[in-house]
């Protein structure tokens, strides 16, 4: 399945062909591939090569998306491709995300095999991650139809680094999505990942504002580089006023990888002060991520303020709201997708074989 015909490009006067997808605009010679590896000129079309092909597919709890809004304690069908829009130094995926081996995509499956895959193991999603979505996004199309039909959500786990018609054509089918906001300078993303800052937040204002796709974000604090209190705090301060308080927002421990070995893991405490900065700026829900933080686990109602969600890492302790997400002890309507809830799925992961489980 792989070669499959691809959406967003034109032909240039030059005769070179322009990729659409996202702000990179690659300009393609017969043969040459897309910065992100995938997206290969043919002749005079652009193909995607690794539609049905997947570096593999777990189950894991939907809190280590990171969604902490939707669907608490349910669990989440994972998978995702290879290659990269972006160029993170500090990738933590980069194994998948920079492959240049596709002999590595060994499972292949077809967006029915998924859906239905994901159905029988009572996933109440499926996630598009490891890698970005926004580069296979014809495939994650059709996933994402095939899982409408069989009653299983769709979440896009992105950096939001695409133009706008795919975006829209993306994000229609979808109903979660968390957005990495890698940095809040333009200068970072320039430096540490050859992108722009710009077309992320358009992302941000995009699902937000204009679609009814449910939206977490997550910034990885890295030492040094956006870490900055005054940084943290135009950030808080942005979302604050262009998106709303009620958008969650992820602060995650950096570890040494890829090209960033000499930078050291995130301090705990520098997690702790980014979220303080966070709800000082008005956020209702913010949260820490790879580290060890009770209180940056749970989920705290804004009305009066009690624990409705207790969790350690992945694991829900202590679930105290409605069907509808009104907090039991005084009503408050907590943000996001909620139903009625069930034995949690817990911390673990589970690798799961398509054609095993067919």
């Amino acid at each position: 399945m792989t070669d499959y015909p691809a959406r967003y490009w034109h032909l240039n006067p030059d005769g070179r062909i322009q990729c659409d997808l996202c702000p990179r605009d690659c300009k393609l010679h017969d043969g040459q591939r897309g910065a992100c590896f995938v997206r290969q000129r043919v002749g005079d079309h652009m193909v995607l090569t690794t539609y049905g092909r997947s570096s593999g597919f777990c189950i894991d709890p939907v809190e280590k998306k990171p969604l902490n809004h939707f669907y608490p304690g349910s669990s989440v069908f994972s998978f995702g491709t290879a290659g990269c829009n972006l160029a993170c130094r500090f990738c933590q995926n980069w194994d998948i995300s920079k492959a240049r081996d596709f002999d590595r995509l060994s499972d292949s499956a077809s967006p029915d095999d998924i859906a239905r895959v994901a159905r029988e193991h009572g996933c109440r999603s499926v996630a598009f991650t490891y890698n970005d979505p926004v580069i296979f996004t014809e495939y994650a199309m059709d996933v994402a139809d095939a899982c409408h039909e069989r009653g299983v959500a769709t979440v896009a786990v992105t950096a939001g680094y695409i133009h706008p018609l795919p975006r829209r054509d993306l994000f229609a089918k979808m109903d979660a999505a968390n957005v990495d906001l890698k940095g809040f300078t333009d200068n970072f993303y320039k430096k540490l990942c050859a992108a722009r800052l710009d077309p992320v937040l358009d992302t941000l204002r995009y699902l937000v504002h204009e679609t009814g796709v449910w939206t977490e974000i997550t910034c990885l604090v890295i030492p040094g580089h956006n870490d900055a209190p005054d940084e943290i705090r135009a950030m808080s301060d942005w979302i604050a006023a262009e998106l709303g308080t009620q958008v969650p927002l992820h602060f995650s421990a950096f570890h040494p990888d890829y090209r960033m070995l000499d930078v050291p893991p995130t301090p705990p405490a520098t997690l702790a002060e980014a979220r303080r900065i966070a709800i000082d700026a008005g956020l209702k829900y913010v949260y820490t991520g790879n580290v060890h933080d009770p209180a940056g686990d749970t989920t705290w109602c804004t009305g009066c303020g009690r624990a409705v969600i207790v969790r350690d890492w992945y694991d829900i302790l202590n679930y105290r709201l409605a069907d509808d997400g009104a907090c039991q002890h005084c009503g408050t309507i907590i943000a996001g997708h909620f139903e009625a809830f069930k034995a949690p799925f817990g911390r673990h992961r589970v690798p799961v074989s398509i054609h095993a489980a067919a």
